[in-house]
């Protein structure tokens, strides 16, 4: 199954996270410091919050969750086929799991990612190259989580 994520930056996790609860009648999957995460079955959500990262109550990026790598390549040929940049990530740890996924950007500059969660870690952070990028990535680079900023 596939579901949208859309991950917000937030002022207040505690507060973010109490009102997320009532709005959708369910509780985080997951919770670390400054960092939250829903899987909502109605509507298919995966909702994200991330403290102290960007503009509080601003999108952070957007997302669709698949269910594996199979999907994860498939998307990348895909949209990589249709002449859209892509940035490629593999066993990468971010937001607390370890995933593989494509990243590309809207025309907006707005960040899509297409990914999969291997398995959940207590890592935080990882660098994501900028799509377009080619070389190292430096810390200040796009990312999705709060302390790869």
């Amino acid at each position: 199954m596939s579901r949208v994520q859309l991950a917000l930056n937030v002022s207040n996790l505690d507060a973010a996270v109490d009102f997320y609860s009532t709005l959708f009648a369910t509780r985080p999957s997951k919770v670390r410091p400054g960092y939250a995460n829903f899987v909502i079955d109605q509507p298919p959500l995966k909702l994200v919050l991330i403290e102290g990262h960007g503009e509080h109550g601003s999108l952070n990026h957007l997302g669709v969750e698949v269910a594996s790598t199979a999907e994860v390549a498939a998307a990348t040929a895909r949209l990589s086929g249709e002449g859209l940049a892509c940035a490629t990530e593999d066993g990468v740890a971010c937001c607390y799991a370890v995933q593989d996924k494509v990243w590309v950007d809207g025309p907006d500059g707005q960040r899509w990612e297409v990914y999969t969660v291997l398995a959940d870690t207590e890592v935080p952070e990882a660098r994501v190259a900028p799509v377009g990028s080619v070389g190292p990535v430096e810390p200040g680079d796009a990312a999705c989580c709060p302390a790869c900023t």
